[in-house]
């Protein structure tokens, strides 16, 4: 299924029916009165977080979604209808925007979690709300209100505690799909992974932890080089980042070179992101010898701080993973 993160949808809720002016005529019953019903209310638009789902495709192809109106009230002071509610499931994960100011409606992030994205149309009162001791026989009703209409950006936003950051072909698919059997692509060429994945790790006593797996930036993606930078929003609600950095690039440039063209494009889309906690993760040491290896680690030091949050790892033959998951485990329960 083709992976859609964003769509614009237009939701109408329903119209309020009208109060009914009416009086009361009965054979035998003298001076009836008014018995005019209210109208019904107009139904609401709602949106339902379903972890079946994992895209928006489906709102892709259907754009508009209308409740049903209120009916009008009658005679006998019998109340319209109330309009049916329409419901549309949408992803964990998504984000709901009001597309002309820009706000925030809510983010669903819990299975069934809801949302009321346009509420619908108060009723009209028939005449029999206003009859009293000084109008008996009122001929005044009330008509219902108009309902919501909306033009609303769902985003999809995947829920990861971890995310991988890096530069394309260093690893990062290789990494993931060891460390938790995630259904990635893997190729020797550039932007093999097109689409977000997500994986479940496990670790001793069955603590677990969602790791995200996202395309590679290149210089210039912040412009739109490459795939840009449109995946980025997918390690918003990560709490650590992996930035998987190849020992042995294939652009030939020194590794400190790669990680500050990623770094430089992650603060040009988000400062908050940026600031971020990151690991780096030090790939592909099964291509070095143990002398080129410490070559680069003594290059590293006079450029990054090396320390506890750094870490010398080979995805291919799961040299250093074990530790590199457990440290993640127990930083993520602090």
């Amino acid at each position: 299924m083709k992976f859609i993160d964003e769509t614009i949808i237009q939701v109408i809720a329903g119209n309020g029916g009208n109060g009914c002016v009416n009086f009361r005529r009965e054979k035998y019953v003298p001076k009836g009165g008014p018995d005019g019903g209210d109208g019904g209310d107009g139904g609401n638009v709602w949106l339902e977080a379903n972890n079946n789902l994992n895209t928006l495709i489906d709102l892709r192809f259907k754009k508009k979604f209308q409740a049903q109106n209120g009916q009008n009230g009658s005679s006998r002071k019998c109340s319209g209808k109330k309009g049916n509610d329409i419901k549309i499931d949408v992803p964990i994960g998504t984000r709901v925007i009001n597309y002309q100011t820009r706000e925030i409606i809510g983010d669903l992030i819990r299975d069934k979690q809801k949302i009321l994205i346009a509420k619908g149309g108060w009723h009209g009162l028939g005449n029999t709300r206003f009859k009293s001791s000084t109008n008996r026989s009122p001929r005044k009703s009330t008509l219902g209100t108009i309902g919501e209409k909306r033009d609303i950006q769902l985003e999809l936003i995947l829920i990861a505690d971890v995310g991988t950051l890096g530069m394309p072909n260093v690893g990062k698919s290789t990494l993931v799909t060891k460390i938790s059997g995630a259904k990635t692509k893997i190729a020797n060429y550039p932007f093999t992974t097109l689409n977000p994945v997500l994986g479940s790790v496990t670790i001793q006593n069955n603590k677990k932890f969602i790791i995200a797996d996202i395309p590679g930036i290149i210089k210039g993606a912040s412009n739109g080089s490459g795939l840009g930078i449109h995946f980025l929003k997918h390690l918003e609600r990560c709490k650590l980042l992996l930035h998987i950095v190849d020992l042995v690039p294939q652009n030939s440039f020194h590794p400190a070179n790669n990680i500050n063209i990623v770094l430089n494009e992650l603060k040009k889309y988000s400062l908050k992101l940026y600031k971020k906690p990151r690991w780096l993760v030090f790939n592909k040491i099964d291509l070095l010898s143990p002398k080129k290896l410490n070559q680069i680690i003594s290059e590293l030091k006079h450029q990054f701080k090396i320390d506890e949050k750094c870490y010398f790892i080979s995805s291919i033959n799961k040299t250093g993973i074990k530790k590199l998951c457990f440290d993640i485990s127990k930083y993520l329960v602090k």
